[in-house]
């Protein structure tokens, strides 16, 4: 039987899951419950493995770990959108087919996206803390409707949000790498030519780009010195597109009224990022698929992955 690797479920998510049961009764499997200490850790775990089942996109796999586990590699199966710890170029030129299950947490993000928005809008953090207290502070907060939503990055999860936008009474305006006129017409939003012209107009930004190299860094200094005053800045996308540094310039200079983040540069987010120490800042633990729903949906799409391709050498979403 073919040899299938989870090597890192911690914390469990695939664990107990009737998609773990689809899976094991497609091969041997192995499921680790520690994360590998090192990439040669990881290189043993994945030894004679056939296919690899990355939760979450936890472990990474450059080049070297793929070389050394592509004797007997076949296939990663990601359970999630992102791929950017799996070093594409090196599968591909190894044979090794990278499947991901999109679209399964559309919903749950996109909800948490508005989430994030209101508390920071309406600085529900710091005023819950103050009010438990015993401190009854008043000030002027952020409200939504009548303003300007800037969307970037217009596929399911962007669309979605600019959606929810629409549905509090915000204006609605977009920028995106690929722009789809005819998606814009049917979701009630506007393109805008430029990040720039997005960025000077918008009330709020929420970033749904995928990272890549044509995206990571995208927001620094400059765009964050271009975005409108008193804005507010939702990521629930990926850490590296953002310059961290600025980000938290702009939110100390008083640039920006809040970010709502649930991605970061790095993860886990360090104690002593100094983004835990402002008070207009809403943080979640990149958690924002984390329903029932999506959790079921992303694994169940997963796991026929696993079994189609062991079964077919096919996937259902194949991303090399």
């Amino acid at each position: 039987m073919p040899r299938i690797v989870v090597p890192d479920d911690s914390p469990p998510v695939i664990s107990g899951t009737p998609a773990l049961e689809r899976i094991r009764a497609a091969g041997e499997t192995a499921v680790y419950t520690t994360p590998p200490g090192s990439d040669d850790d990881l290189i043993t775990r994945l030894e004679d493995a056939h296919t690899a089942v990355n939760i979450r996109g936890y472990c990474k796999f450059p080049a070297r770990v793929l070389e050394t586990a592509g004797r007997t590699l076949r296939h990663i199966a990601v359970w999630g959108t992102g791929t950017d710890n799996i070093d594409l170029e090196a599968a591909r030129r190894l044979g090794i087919v990278v499947s991901n299950t999109p679209n399964t947490a559309t919903d749950a993000i996109a909800e948490h996206c508005l989430a994030l928005l209101l508390a920071v809008a309406r600085r529900l953090v710091p005023t819950d803390g103050a009010t438990r207290q015993g401190r009854w502070e008043h000030g002027m907060l952020f409200q939504c409707r009548g303003k300007t939503l800037g969307i970037i990055g217009t596929g399911v999860i962007g669309t979605r949000v600019a959606g929810l936008g629409r549905g509090i009474g915000m204006r609605v305006i977009a920028w995106t790498l690929h722009p789809d006129a005819e998606k814009a017409r049917a979701s009630g939003f506007t393109y805008v030519e430029t990040l720039d012209a997005l960025l000077a107009a918008s009330d709020v930004v929420s970033l749904h780009l995928r990272s890549s190299p044509d995206t990571r860094g995208l927001l620094g200094a400059a765009q964050f010195g271009r975005i409108r005053p008193g804005a507010i800045f939702i990521n629930t996308a990926r850490g590296d597109i953002v310059d961290e540094a600025a980000l938290v310039e702009a939110l100390r200079s008083g640039r920006l009224w809040g970010a709502g983040l649930d991605v970061f540069a790095h993860e886990p987010l360090p104690g002593d990022s100094p983004l835990l120490a402002l008070p207009n800042v809403v943080v979640s633990p990149h958690t924002a698929g984390a329903t029932p729903e999506a959790l079921a949906t992303g694994l169940d799409l997963c796991a026929e992955n696993v079994v189609r391709y062991l079964a077919r050498g096919e996937v259902v979403h194949r991303v090399v």
